[in-house]
C-alpha cells in the first residue's frame, strides 16, 4: 500500500482529518466477535430454503406442496399466492428506483419464471436439512418457453417476450407493441453533424461486455421474526437498513413503523446488497409458523438469483482535429436489465463522455429485459462498460494522430464549466490535476522494457450522490462522544465519519465511539452506495458537531456566569476572559450545569461530488497462451479531501483488483437454454493474489465546494478505468484493437493468431 501523502490543492490544515487512526471496529473483526448475518441467532429459530426454477423461461402450470407439507420438521411453506398483489408503483430506494410489483415477483415468481434460479417456493423447517428434503418434494409443472440471454437478441422483433404488457418508454412516450425494450433514453447537445464535418479523423467501433458479478464473499442472509403484536423484526446484511425496511414493508403491504431492520456487519456488497431477496420471504414464513426464520443463500444461488452487472453492446463514434481537439461524439448503448426493467442504462449514458469537453454529442441508450437475473449496481454501475468503449477510441485517436495519449486527454479534459451531454455543468473538479499527477508520476516517466509488454492508460468518472443521512451524538463525562448513525459500514465509514466529528469538536478520532444502529434508533438514512457515505453522513456528523459546540458553550457559560455568545471555542478549547477549559475538562463538569449534552442532525444533499480518476497499467502477454500478466499498476484519483488516506487507498486498490477481473477473466457463461455454466467460485474466475501486482496509488485533493472539509466520494470511480487501461496495454503489446470483455486467454490467443 502506498503511504505517500496526498497531493493537496488546499492550504487548510487539520488535526484529525488526513491522519490514519486504527478502525473503531477493527478488534471485533479481526477477533471474530463482529456479528455478521450468519452469526445472528434467536431462541427457537428455524431455517428456511428457497426452491428455484431450473428453467430460464417458463410458465408455472401448477405447484403441489402437499408432500412437502407432510415432510418431517416442516413448519411453513410459502409460494406466490401468499404475497399481496401489488400494482405498479415506483419506489425510490436511495440509489435508483424500482417497480414494487417487479420487485415482489423477483422475490417470488407468480405465473412465470424469467431466469434460471428464479424463486418459486420456500420452506421453513426445524433444521436446514429438513427444509432441503422438503424442497425436493414440491412438485412444480412448467411449460418451458424460449429464452434469450444476449441483449441484441432480446431487442429483435421476434425475440421471446418476457412481459406481455411491456411497452418501450421513449422520452416519455409509450410504444404501441409488446417488447423487451423497457426504456429508450436520448441526450443531445450541440450540432453533431457539424462536429463530425469539422473532424480530420473519425473512428467508430462496436464493443461488447459480459455480465459480471460483484463477487462479495458473504452470501445474502436474513433472519425475520413476525411477532404476535404485528411487529416485524429483520436482521440482515444489507447496504441500507432503511431501504430494506421500505422494500419489505411495501412488498408485504404493512406500515414502515411496523418493521424494524437491524443491519448486521456486511461481508461485501458493492451495490449488490441494496435490493431485498430473502427478507420478505423469511418474514412470510415467520408469520405462518410463528417462529423466527433464518435464511441464507448458497454460492450458486448468489450467482444465479442475485443481480450481476448488465452485459452490454456499445457503439461509439468520435471525431477529432489533427491537433487532437475532440469535435463530436456519438454513442449507442444497449444494456441488459435482466428479468425486469430498471437497469444501469441511465448512468451509462451519463458517463459515456463525462471525462471530456465535447460540445457536439448525441447519446442513445436502451434498457432491455432478457432471461437473466435482474441486474443490480456494481460500483459505478454502467460506467465501466461505457468507459471501456469511450476510452478505447480515445486511445486509438491519439495513436492515429500521433499524439501522446496523456497529452490528448489534457487537451480535452473536462473542467469547471464543462457541460455533460445529459445536462449538468461541472463545478470545481480535479480531472486536470489527476492528469498532471500522472504526467509527473514515476510510473509514467519510467520506460517500459521487455518483449510482448505494453502500457495502457484510461480515465474514469462517477458522479457520486448525496441524499439523506442522520446522526445523533451524546457527550460523555469522560470527554468521549457516542455517535449513532444509520449508514452501514462497508469500507471503513465508521472511522471516516467519526474523524469528521472529531475534527469539528477538536478531539481525537478515538474519542468518538461510532455505532451503526437499527431503523428505530436513528433518523432516516439512505443506502450506503453511490460513494455518498463519507460525504453525506460526514456532513451530518459535522452538523451535529457544530450543534454540540453551541451546547458546550452554553454549559461553559453556566460555569463562568456569562452569556453563551461570550464563550469562544477554538479547536476544542473553550474560553472566556481568563477562564479556559478543554473539551474533556468541560465534559467532566456537565453534571454541574444541567441535563446531558446530546444532539441530532439530518441532512438532505441533492448534489454530485464528481469523482475523476486516471489509471496506468503495464502488462506482459504470452502470445503462445494468451495469458496476461499485470506487471505494474498506478491509480490516481481526486478524493477532494482524503479523510483517512489508508482507506481511500484501499478503495482505489480494491476497485483496481475488481477491474482486473472484469478485464481479464470474469464473465457469466450461458448455454443455449439460459443455464449458467460457471456458478461457483471454482469456475467463475475472480482474481487472486497471484493475478495482481502491488498497486500504487496517488491521491489528489481538489476540495469539493459542497463539503466543509472538501470531501468527494471515492468508492465508485476506481472500478471505471481498469478494463480500458488493461485492454489498451494489451493492444499496445500485441498491435491489436480489442473490443470485447473479458480478454480471457482463449479470446486473446485467437485474436493474436488471427492477426498473424
Amino acid at each position: 500500500m502506498s503511504t505517500n501523502s496526498p497531493i493537496s490543492y488546499s492550504d487548510k490544515k487539520y488535526n484529525v482529518i488526513g491522519t490514519r487512526p486504527v478502525r473503531h471496529d477493527g478488534a471485533d473483526k479481526v477477533t471474530g466477535r463482529a456479528i455478521y448475518g450468519a452469526d445472528f441467532h434467536l431462541p427457537g429459530m428455524v431455517y428456511g430454503k428457497v426452491l428455484r426454477s431450473p428453467h430460464a423461461h417458463a410458465k408455472i402450470v401448477s405447484i403441489d406442496t402437499s408432500a412437502a407439507e407432510a415432510s418431517k420438521g416442516v413448519l411453513a411453506i410459502c409460494t406466490g399466492v401468499d404475497w399481496p398483489d401489488l400494482e405498479d408503483k415506483i419506489a425510490n430506494l436511495g440509489e435508483g428506483s424500482v417497480n414494487l410489483a417487479d420487485l415482489s415477483a423477483n422475490c417470488m415468481a407468480r405465473d412465470k419464471v424469467l431466469y434460471k434460479g428464479h424463486a418459486v417456493a420456500a420452506v421453513a423447517a426445524r433444521t436446514i436439512h429438513q427444509a432441503e428434503e422438503a424442497l425436493a418434494k414440491i412438485e412444480v409443472k412448467y411449460e418451458v418457453l424460449a429464452s434469450t440471454t444476449w441483449v441484441m437478441d432480446a431487442m429483435k422483433d421476434d425475440a421471446p417476450l418476457l412481459h406481455e404488457d411491456l411497452r418501450t418508454d421513449s422520452m416519455g412516450e409509450k410504444g404501441d407493441k409488446p417488447t423487451n425494450i423497457a426504456t429508450h433514453l436520448h441526450f443531445e447537445t450541440g450540432d453533431i453533424e457539424k462536429g463530425f464535418a469539422d473532424a480530420d479523423l473519425v473512428i467508430e467501433r462496436e464493443f461488447k461486455t459480459a455480465s459480471v458479478h460483484q463477487g462479495y464473499i458473504e452470501p445474502q442472509v436474513a433472519s425475520a421474526l413476525w411477532n404476535e403484536d404485528g411487529q416485524l423484526k429483520i436482521w440482515t446484511s444489507t447496504q441500507g437498513a432503511f431501504t430494506a425496511r421500505q422494500q419489505t414493508a411495501e412488498l408485504l403491504q404493512m406500515p414502515v413503523s411496523k418493521v424494524t431492520v437491524t443491519p448486521c456487519e456486511i461481508g461485501g456488497g458493492f451495490g449488490g446488497k441494496i435490493p431485498v431477496y430473502l427478507e420478505p420471504v423469511a418474514a412470510i414464513l415467520s408469520r405462518k409458523c410463528g417462529k423466527p426464520v433464518k435464511m441464507w443463500m448458497q454460492r450458486d444461488e448468489v450467482f444465479e438469483a442475485t443481480g450481476p452487472t448488465p452485459g452490454s453492446f456499445i457503439r461509439v463514434k468520435l471525431g477529432a482535429k489533427k491537433d487532437g481537439t475532440l469535435t463530436a461524439g456519438q454513442a449507442w448503448l444497449a444494456y441488459d436489465a435482466g428479468a425486469y426493467p430498471g437497469g444501469m442504462i441511465g448512468p451509462g449514458c451519463m458517463c459515456i463522455f463525462s471525462c471530456y469537453k465535447l460540445e457536439n454529442a448525441v447519446v442513445d441508450g436502451y434498457d432491455v429485459c432478457l432471461n437473466k437475473p435482474k441486474t443490480q449496481p456494481y460500483r459505478a454501475p454502467g460506467a465501466t462498460q461505457a468507459a471501456f468503449a469511450c476510452e478505447g477510441i480515445i486511445n486509438e485517436l491519439a495513436e492515429k494522430l500521433g499524439i501522446d495519449p496523456l497529452e490528448f486527454r489534457i487537451k480535452n479534459a473536462a473542467e469547471e464549466g464543462t457541460r455533460r451531454v445529459d445536462g449538468p455543468v461541472y463545478p470545481r473538479v480535479g480531472f486536470l490535476e489527476c492528469l498532471d499527477a500522472a504526467k509527473n508520476s514515476d510510473h509514467w516517466k519510467t520506460p517500459l522494457e521487455g518483449e510482448n509488454t505494453g502500457r495502457g492508460i484510461a480515465a474514469g468518472f462517477w458522479f457520486n450522490i448525496g441524499l439523506k443521512s442522520s446522526v445523533s451524538a451524546t457527550v460523555n463525562n469522560d470527554g468521549s462522544v457516542n455517535l449513532l448513525e444509520g449508514s452501514t459500514d462497508i469500507g471503513g465509514s465508521r472511522v471516516s465519519i467519526a474523524m469528521q466529528l472529531a475534527e469539528t469538536l477538536g478531539i481525537g478520532a478515538l474519542d468518538v465511539n461510532p455505532k451503526v444502529v437499527d431503523t428505530d434508533s436513528i433518523g432516516y438514512t439512505d443506502v450506503t452506495g453511490g460513494s455518498r457515505t463519507t460525504f453525506a453522513t460526514g456532513l451530518a456528523a459535522h452538523k451535529v458537531g457544530l450543534l454540540l459546540i453551541d451546547k458546550m458553550k452554553a454549559r461553559a457559560a453556566v460555569l463562568w456566569d456569562c452569556e453563551a455568545d461570550d464563550v469562544n471555542e477554538d479547536n476544542g478549547t473553550y474560553s472566556h476572559k481568563t477562564e479556559s477549559l478543554t473539551f474533556k475538562e468541560l465534559a467532566a463538569r456537565i453534571p454541574e450545569t444541567g441535563n446531558p449534552v446530546v444532539g441530532q442532525a439530518s441532512i438532505s444533499k441533492d448534489v454530485s461530488t464528481n469523482g475523476f480518476g486516471l489509471h496506468l497499467a503495464d502488462v506482459k502477454v504470452d502470445p503462445e497462451t494468451g495469458k496476461v500478466e499485470v506487471l505494474r499498476y498506478t491509480a490516481i484519483q481526486d478524493a477532494g479531501k482524503a479523510i483517512h488516506p489508508s482507506y481511500v487507498e484501499g478503495q482505489m486498490q480494491g476497485g483496481v483488483v475488481q477491474g482486473i477481473g472484469w478485464a481479464l477473466n470474469e464473465e457469466y457463461f450461458w448455454d443455449d437454454n439460459g443455464q449458467m455454466a460457471n456458478n461457483s467460485f471454482l469456475d467463475y474466475r475472480m482474481p487472486t493474489c497471484l493475478d495482481v501486482p502491488m498497486i500504487d496509488t496517488i491521491i489528489v485533493e481538489v476540495p469539493n465546494p459542497d463539503h466543509p472539509f472538501g470531501v468527494r466520494g471515492v468508492g465508485e470511480t476506481p472500478i471505471v478505468p481498469p478494463p480500458a487501461a488493461i485492454v489498451d496495454a494489451v493492444n499496445n503489446a500485441c498491435g491489436l484493437h480489442l473490443t470485447e470483455l473479458p480478454i480471457s486467454p482463449p479470446r486473446l490467443w485467437k485474436a493474436i493468431v488471427d492477426k498473424g
